[in-house]
């Protein structure tokens, strides 16, 4: 599911992800704190952190971060 920002809640904290390049492209970010809290896995593009993210099972989540191991 890909959800837009909603200016009505609260904003969770975004992490960017340790698979992403270390000269700042091709990085993902995610809010672990939201997850942890939740259960739902929000996964944005960090150079565009004003557009929508994604919204993940925890399943998904961990088919993401398989899929980032093996193509990384």
């Amino acid at each position: 599911m890909i959800l837009t920002p909603d200016e009505n809640t609260a904003s969770p904290v975004w992490v960017k992800s340790s698979y992403s390049n270390g000269e700042g492209a091709e990085c993902i970010e995610w809010a672990p704190e939201h997850a942890a809290a939740t259960g739902e896995f929000l996964v944005r593009d960090s150079k565009d952190t004003d557009g929508p993210h994604l919204s993940l099972t925890s399943a998904g989540f961990a088919g993401l971060v398989e899929f980032a191991k093996r193509h990384g």
